[in-house]
């Protein structure tokens, strides 16, 4: 008996649950060929709107784990996603046309990424952190602490997970949450990525993933007066400069547009803190 397979319903990511667009809308995914694949949702500005709210009641609560904690969630979401390896090397080998061994070879980069920055969640304060020498009976110490909730353009045209990763792994480190924007063309395998990290321990809005049109969701998210950093890694054919402006309005950071994917870079870990500096006076006996 033959059976109809089950088509996938590809979704928005937003406070740990995997709504439809609030406006019903949806695009069609193809294939290098040209090939339907699948409907995803297209991302309005009331989704970006409550992407940012889901972000900002997790960031405290992220912050606040132990650094060894977000060590292991992050170590967990390699483990899920080694699980799920030939998944999401069929799914980026039919949406980007690329073969399936290189396929294979950035689910693997992707794998390890996570890994590598989960090794630094509790490492990368003593390596920004300093104690700081004062003309007084004062301990200083400089102590590298999250940004809040960060803003993030994925890159955009090419390896749409390992991009993904390279931009979303290194804000949850130091205890950020995150709003991201993903490779538009080829958004199928970020949802995917989104049920490894809904079953890897990550608290829900932690990460919320935005599905569709960087062009019309950027500048909401760069002028939203809650977000508090913007990562314009993929959205070199944007007008980032509009972007720039617009995140000056509200004080926030912005890393700027570069080509290509990303490496991982303990600078991407240290682009979401700030500093705080903390004086304590000491005995002089």
């Amino acid at each position: 008996m033959t059976r109809l397979t089950i088509p996938k319903t590809y979704k928005l990511y937003i406070g740990g649950k995997f709504p439809r667009s609030e406006s019903g809308r949806s695009y069609e995914v193809r294939a290098a060929d040209g090939a339907f694949l699948a409907n995803a949702s297209l991302a309005s500005r009331k989704d970006a709107r409550d992407a940012v709210v889901a972000a900002r009641a997790a960031v405290s609560g992220w912050a606040g784990a132990t650094a060894y904690n977000r060590g292991q969630v992050l170590y967990r979401v390699a483990e899920v996603l080694e699980g799920r390896r030939e998944q999401f090397a069929q799914e980026i080998a039919a949406s980007e046309g690329v073969s399936v061994a290189d396929a294979r070879r950035q689910v693997d980069a992707a794998i390890d990424t996570w890994v590598w920055y989960a090794g630094w969640a509790d490492k990368f304060v003593q390596v920004a952190g300093a104690g700081n020498p004062v003309a007084g009976p004062f301990f200083n110490l400089s102590v590298p602490e999250p940004t809040g909730v960060v803003a993030v353009v994925a890159p955009q045209g090419e390896a749409s997970l390992l991009g993904l990763v390279r931009v979303v792994a290194p804000a949850l480190v130091a205890g950020n949450a995150v709003v991201v924007v993903p490779d538009e063309a080829h958004p199928l395998s970020a949802i995917s990525l989104a049920e490894v990290l809904a079953t890897s321990d990550l608290p829900g809005g932690v990460v919320n993933v935005l599905t569709g049109s960087p062009a019309e969701l950027a500048p909401w998210l760069a002028s939203h007066a809650d977000v508090n950093a913007l990562d314009l890694a993929g959205a070199g054919q944007l007008e980032w400069v509009d972007l720039d402006i617009s995140a000056a309005d509200t004080l926030k950071r912005v890393l700027r547009p570069e080509p290509g994917v990303p490496a991982a870079s303990l600078d991407r870990v240290l682009a979401y803190t700030e500093t705080k500096t903390v004086w304590h006076t000491k005995s002089l006996i």
